[in-house]
């Protein structure tokens, strides 16, 4: 079966991974190329394609409808491509065109949707893989994963074990999609959510918000993510790490060591630095009021 592969970092590495390990035939993986600019953390898909002398395209940088027709896929598969495909596109394929997201659709449909799990306190998370449809991450399911979020777990926990999920997913699927009898099971849109892109600014914390949704928030966006946020006397204090706990006061205000009321309970400032890299352990006697 011919295939072209759409997508970008780790989940697209994995995926051109399991497809190299099948013996499957890789016409070509298109992908964006890696910003010099962006913290990375994760593989090169562009990489590790030259490195297994597969060819190499860049979504932005060609014709794309014109390319796949050239190429002629059997099937068009999409791991963390970051750009919506377009339906004429998609459409070349004869096998169809599946996209493998990160969430137990139809919840969380759009982007960033493991940062979204921890952000709205989602008991699971999973990995769908589903046919592309013109709205995104809404056509039928092919085949989910899924497992509890952990107290503790990162937003990077979590995108890692969706990438070992993603792997025994394929590997339970794939006999039925290369026969061409994998199901498919439409989305029920009355339980549909949509969230989009996350921005750095997202991070700030609003101490009025419940002690469980702020600790979600920190665990969202800490490292390698840009960080949660509070400003204290003018500056910039970053929150890597907390804790919720028990207790009540005025949110915002430390009322005890290192420990912040909130809306609802407190949250124990655990790893905490001003993001102007100024010298010196933060000071935040009782009493000290955080945000502004």
């Amino acid at each position: 079966m011919r295939i072209v592969l759409f997508g970008y970092g780790e989940m697209g590495c994995a995926g051109l991974d399991f497809l190299l390990e099948g013996r499957e035939e890789v016409a070509a993986v298109i992908t964006h190329r890696d910003d010099p600019a962006e913290k990375r953390w994760y593989r090169s898909l562009a990489g590790r394609a030259s490195e297994a002398s597969v060819p190499v395209l860049y979504g932005e940088e060609t014709d794309l409808e014109e390319t796949v027709r050239r190429l002629a896929p059997d099937l068009i598969l999409s791991f963390y491509y970051r750009s919506l495909i377009p339906m004429p596109v998609l459409s070349l394929a004869p096998r169809g065109a599946l996209n493998l997201h990160g969430s137990l659709l139809p919840r969380l449909r759009g982007r960033a949707p493991l940062n979204w799990a921890l952000v709205e306190c989602e008991d699971e998370t999973g990995v769908t893989l589903h046919h592309m449809v013109a709205k995104a991450d809404a056509g039928d399911i092919v085949a989910q994963r899924g497992w509890k979020i952990g107290p503790r777990d990162t937003a990077k926990d979590l995108f890692f074990r969706a990438v070992e999920e993603t792997r025994l997913l394929l590997g339970d699927v794939w006999p039925a999609i290369r026969s061409g009898t994998a199901p498919r099971r439409a989305q029920d849109p009355a339980r549909a959510t949509y969230r989009g892109r996350r921005r750095p600014e997202d991070g700030r914390i609003d101490w009025a918000q419940p002690a469980r949704r702020i600790d979600g928030l920190v665990r969202a966006v800490t490292d390698p993510f840009p960080g949660a946020f509070t400003f204290h006397g003018g500056r910039k204090l970053m929150v890597w790490e907390g804790t919720a706990a028990g207790g009540s006061g005025e949110a915002g205000t430390v009322i005890g060591d290192r420990l912040v009321a909130t809306g609802s309970g407190t949250y124990r400032l655990e790893r905490i630095e001003y993001a102007d890299g100024g010298a010196g352990e933060p000071a935040l006697p009782r009493g000290t009021r955080l945000g502004g």
